[in-house]
């Protein structure tokens, strides 16, 4: 996400009944690399308040009614500089499992070691999931930092060497100007005065 300076986006995503929702953000570029981010439940309530920070995670589970909450990211402390922000946000539901496996008791199928293997594989895969979110938005961030301070290298290194070339040549300027003869660019030899006699 790209969140301009001075500003708040706010996204908004819908959860389940008895849901598991898990947010997190990590600052990639931008300013001092901090950014605000705020959830609020349907009820409008803070569950999650502001907090400045480069990264932050948030989880709820068992997600008591269904509703729509807001997922908000505050950049309004920092006046002149955009940032950008990797935001991962996820929703799911474990009672499926269990739904699925009530479905398979009425068709009388005794499955119960395979669906708590499938939902233990479930959890296993979105706890993946999450870290490979934090995984590429640290790689990204670092990646943009390498780009920044390589431009700022590449940028002073030639100022400083316009300076030095402006400098020799201010010098060499200098003290040619130092070893002139002060002689020259008057008039040559004038024929005031002598006169050859034979």
């Amino acid at each position: 996400m790209h969140v301009e300076a001075g500003k708040e986006d706010c996204y908004w995503q819908y959860v389940h009944p008895k849901a598991t929702l898990y947010v997190s953000y990590q600052v990639l570029k931008g300013g001092d690399g901090n950014i605000g981010m705020a959830i609020r439940n349907p009820e409008m309530k803070v569950v999650h308040p502001y907090a400045w920070k480069a990264s932050s995670e948030y989880e709820e589970s068992d997600i008591p009614s269904g509703g729509y909450y807001s997922v908000c990211l505050d950049n309004q402390f920092s006046r002149f500089s955009a940032k950008l922000v990797n935001l991962y946000l996820t929703t799911f539901r474990y009672d499926e499992w269990e739904k699925f496996s009530q479905e398979l008791q009425d068709m009388d199928v005794t499955v119960e070691n395979f669906t708590s293997t499938l939902r233990q594989v479930d959890q296993r895969i979105q706890i993946m999931r999450q870290f490979q979110s934090m995984t590429r938005s640290g790689e990204a961030r670092d990646f943009n930092l390498i780009q920044d301070n390589s431009a700022y290298v590449q940028n002073w290194s030639i100022a400083q060497a316009l300076v030095v070339m402006l400098c020799t040549a201010v010098q060499v300027y200098f003290v040619k100007s130092f070893f002139k003869d002060p002689r020259e660019g008057k008039g040559g030899g004038s024929s005031s005065g002598f006169k050859m006699r034979t």
